[in-house]
This record gives C-alpha cells, sequence and structure tokens, in this order.
C-alpha cells in the first residue's frame, strides 16, 4: 500500500482525516477550500502535503473545482476522498474521478441525504441512525455504498452526543472502507451494489453499540 496515493479534502477540523492517518492509510496531501481549517495544520503535523484554495478567486463553482482537479492531479492519487468537505462538487468534477471519489455521509443512506442529518433522525423518533461510506456520483448522497455503520438513538440523545456516536463510528468504517479499495477489493454490479472479495455482506454493515463517545 506503499506506493500507492490518497488525496483527502477537507473543510474544517480534520476529524475523519486524523482517523486515516491513526490507520496508516497513504494520505499524500490534504486540500481544503478554507485556508483556516484546522485539518491542514493536523496533516502538516505528519508531515502530510497541503493546500488550500479559495471559492472566492474564482467566478463560478466549475472554474474552481477546475483549479481543484489540478492540483489534486498534481499528485496523481489512486484515490479521492472527501472528509467534510463541505461544498457541493459539480458533475465534471464527480465525472472526472469516477469509481475513485468516496465520500462519508453522517446517515444510514439512503435516509437523510443532505444536511441536518441528526436533527432530522431525532425529530423523527428512529431508534437506529449511522453513517454511510459510498462512491460519489453527480446525484448528491446516492452513489453506490461500500459500507455502514449504525448506533442506536438514546432516547435523551441531542444533536450533539448523536453527533459524537456517529463521528466514531465514522473513524471506525472510513478506514476500513478505503483500505479495501486499496486493496482492490471492491466491484460495483449491474445494479449498483458494491462487493468486497473475501468478505461477507454482513462485514459491509456494523452495528456499533458499545461506541465510546470520541471528540473530533
Amino acid at each position: 500500500m506503499s506506493a500507492q496515493r490518497v488525496v483527502v479534502l477537507i473543510s474544517g477540523r480534520g476529524s475523519n482525516l486524523g482517523a486515516l492517518i491513526a490507520a496508516g492509510l497513504p494520505v499524500s496531501a490534504v486540500l481544503s477550500n478554507r485556508a483556516d481549517a484546522p485539518g491542514l495544520a493536523l496533516a502538516q503535523s505528519h508531515g502530510i502535503a497541503t493546500e488550500s484554495l479559495s471559492p472566492r478567486d474564482y467566478p463560478d463553482r466549475t472554474s474552481f473545482d477546475r483549479a481543484l482537479s489540478e492540483r489534486i492531479d498534481h499528485y496523481r492519487p489512486d484515490l479521492v476522498v472527501l472528509a467534510g468537505y463541505m461544498r457541493i462538487l459539480s458533475d465534471e468534477f464527480v465525472m472526472h474521478y469516477q469509481g475513485r471519489l468516496i465520500n462519508i455521509h453522517p446517515s444510514l443512506l439512503p435516509s437523510y441525504p443532505g444536511m441536518d442529518t441528526h436533527a432530522r433522525a431525532l425529530s423523527d423518533g428512529v431508534k437506529v441512525h449511522g453513517c454511510t461510506v459510498h462512491f460519489v456520483i453527480p446525484e448528491l448522497d446516492s452513489g453506490p455504498i461500500i459500507m455502514q455503520a449504525g448506533v442506536p438513538v438514546h432516547a435523551d440523545d441531542s444533536v450533539n452526543s448523536l453527533t459524537e456516536r456517529v463521528l466514531a463510528a465514522e473513524h471506525h468504517i472510513y478506514p476500513q472502507a478505503i483500505a479495501w479499495y486499496l486493496q482492490d477489493r471492491l466491484t460495483v454490479d449491474a445494479q449498483g451494489r458494491v462487493n468486497v472479495a473475501g468478505v461477507s455482506p454482513m462485514a459491509q454493515s456494523v452495528l456499533m453499540l458499545d461506541v465510546a463517545t470520541e471528540g473530533g
């Protein structure tokens, strides 16, 4: 895995980025749309190359995404990982990285695509919430699902407490899903289902009953 390259896109503190680094994954560069994103300092502390590009320096989303693609391609990544990257990507960008662009979303997709997932889950009174690693396609939060983790929703949960438990689950499954990709074990069938060579379908679905709350 040492010869492979992963480029990570972030917008904030780099919580999932830290989990990927701790797992020993080959993160070669971290790019952000915010120069003040704390995750950039985290990457620099591990000797990882960093760059920031501000959308304000470009006339529209397409031109920004083209500039971002140029910088990503400079690192010749095998995989591009979205880790708290808070921008909607243009179709052109997504298709440029088709099959090698993945994201982690804080819900059990297809439930609760988009924003405010934890508040919406609590409002609906669901008993299990969670997170999903998926391939990115032009349709928002709709790509083939690689792995999911569910966490129980407690009667006294707040948005913050549920967020932290889901985040702990994210830290568990995102490194695993990326490792599978880099091991060339993922295939997508004609129905859009992701299969993992040598892994039972049950292993792609984890119920995190005993997740300890982690800080981000």
